[in-house]
């Protein structure tokens, strides 16, 4: 018995088998969640560099658009300029052309877009400087000496922009905090059927002297070490198939610039770490859950 006694800790590191289908369903429950954690991860990531993109971009300009008739459009632009010129806080403004126009509106209009032809008012961009203009003061000047001219700080439109990447992004972590529920829900039902299933030899290392907790620990060990080793399998999977995506400035699209940059693809190192953290939490809740319930 003083034998048995010395050597259940040996023991009950045997008691979840090897394999089986509970060994099957933790590792690809963890490469499966693993996964879709670097997708979240990297749309999180991805819609945060996009917020702050288009916060600090867009407020570091402004756009003017005169909408004058053709006789005196050349006169308001000329207003226009010596305006902005000596107002401070402004750099140098610049109008767009009609080759800049046509490029402008091509992806909506195409190629062959008649820019000289439409009615399309006269764009004017001003990089802003330092604090900014007196946004009220300049409009009211605008006002007074080139009525036809209208102001467009990006405020009104930037505004929901910034709004909806922030939005994206507060899903890319809720799909995490998801992903993380259900990977420990299919743990800790994965060790409930491995316990149920290892029933009569959880009672004979009862009968000869193994405590509970060694009993458990067998189960968080096996179980923690399963749910890394399919985190890690699938962490390298997502990696893979976040780096084979187009480049965005090559696509020059939004959706490919869903990724990393930088020290960003560190992050998806500490997928399996979460991974082997959950795995060891929902098996050792289950596992004392269990055992006191079979005591």
């Amino acid at each position: 018995m003083g034998g048995l006694l010395g050597r259940d800790a040996g023991a009950s590191g045997r008691v979840v088998p090897p394999t089986g289908a509970t060994a099957g369903l933790v590792v690809a429950t963890a490469a499966s969640m693993a996964f879709l954690a670097v997708f979240a991860l990297a749309l999180a990531l991805a819609t945060g560099r996009l917020a702050e993109r288009w916060s600090e971009g867009l407020a570091q300009s402004l756009t003017i658009r005169i909408s004058a008739q053709a006789d005196k459009l050349d006169e308001q632009t000329r207003t226009l300029m010596e305006i902005l010129r000596t107002t401070p806080g402004l750099g140098e403004a610049k109008a767009l052309t009609d080759d800049e126009m046509q490029a402008l509106l091509q992806p909506w209009f195409g190629p062959d877009m008649p820019v000289d032809a439409l009615p399309i008012p006269r764009l004017v961009e001003v990089p802003i400087i330092g604090r900014g203009p007196d946004i009220d003061g300049l409009e009211l000047r605008l006002e007074g000496e080139a009525p036809d001219a209208v102001l467009d700080d990006h405020t009104d439109w930037r505004r929901p922009l910034v709004n909806a990447a922030h939005r994206l992004r507060l899903l890319g972590w809720l799909s995490l905090l998801l992903i993380g529920a259900t990977a420990a829900g299919m743990i800790t039902l994965a060790a409930q059927a491995s316990l149920a299933a290892n029933g009569q030899v959880i009672r004979v290392l009862r009968l000869i002297g193994a405590k509970d907790i060694t009993i458990a620990n067998a189960f968080v060990r096996r179980f923690t070490r399963r749910a890394a080793l399919g985190a890690a399998g699938g962490t390298l999977a997502g990696v893979l198939a976040i780096a084979a995506l187009p480049r965005m400035d090559v696509a020059g699209s939004f959706l490919t610039g869903l990724g990393f940059t930088g020290w960003g693809w560190l992050w998806p190192l500490l997928i399996p770490v979460l991974a082997a953290l959950i795995g060891f939490v929902a098996t050792r809740r289950a596992a004392i859950r269990r055992l006191a319930e079979a005591a």
